[in-house]
């Protein structure tokens, strides 16, 4: 991936991965949009980066969505990069669910169908560009769940899945299909992950990920090397014993 001179759209860029992402394509020079439905936290992130953008969409809303990608791409007809970052995290006690199930749905909409919404929606004008990229965010819990949080880890591994066909089927155009795969970062996805010294500082990791873009630019995974322990459970033959170990932790 070419890292300057892009216009860039980053989902949930106003807090945390997406906005250390957001900052860091910023500092290099690039148009940088960011989406998501907090205003109060995107307009906080455009005052403190003169020249980034911003545009608050509800990512549950199928058709507003589909309006906010036809919007941004009128607005910025140079728009060549999507990293689809927003995501939320709940804990779920799978014995004692509500009946209507409406948080895992909400994990659903907003972790895997806003993502293939709003891929579909941008694929044409990112066709059209003379390099272009699609950055999907993922996790190391696609590969290791988390049994805390069964629906956000089951949304990742489908984006895991879904980034691997998609690459698969744009192989042959000038787009590059990448996947961005944190570990345990210390944001606010989850109330306890900001302060808890397990975590990855949420600086080091966007500077370690930033850093594999600029040497391996061609790299389709991005792993840092906090997450390869959970990336290559299985391959190591370790998958059953990181697991007890992840998830036995009190």
């Amino acid at each position: 991936m070419v890292l300057t001179g892009n216009t860039i759209l980053i989902t949930g860029g106003g807090s945390g991965i997406g906005r250390g992402l957001a900052e860091a394509f910023h500092a290099l020079g690039n148009q940088v949009i960011i989406a998501g439905r907090r205003k109060e936290m995107l307009e906080e992130t455009t005052a403190a980066n003169p020249g980034m953008r911003s545009f608050p969409v509800d990512l549950l809303d199928a058709a507003a969505l589909r309006a906010f990608a036809a919007q941004t791409a009128a607005e910025f007809p140079a728009l060549n990069v999507l990293i689809n970052n927003a995501g939320i995290m709940r804990p779920e006690n799978l014995l004692a669910q509500p009946a209507d199930l409406a948080g895992a749905e909400a994990m659903i909409a907003t972790n895997l169908l806003a993502p293939i919404r709003l891929t579909a929606a941008l694929l044409p004008r990112l066709q059209r560009q003379p390099h272009s990229a699609i950055i999907n965010v993922s996790s190391g819990l696609a590969f290791l769940p988390l049994a805390l949080t069964p629906t956000y880890c089951a949304t990742k591994a489908a984006i895991h899945s879904y980034t691997q066909s998609l690459r698969y089927q744009l192989q042959d155009t000038k787009i590059e299909v990448l996947e961005l795969i944190p570990p345990y970062v210390a944001t606010h996805l989850m109330d306890r992950n900001a302060n808890d010294p397990r975590a990855m500082p949420l600086e080091r990791f966007i500077a370690e990920a930033m850093d594999i873009l600029k040497r391996q630019p061609a790299q389709a995974e991005i792993c840092v090397e906090n997450v390869k322990r959970l990336r290559f459970a299985a391959e190591s033959g370790q998958y059953d014993a990181t697991f007890r170990a992840m998830n036995d932790y009190r």
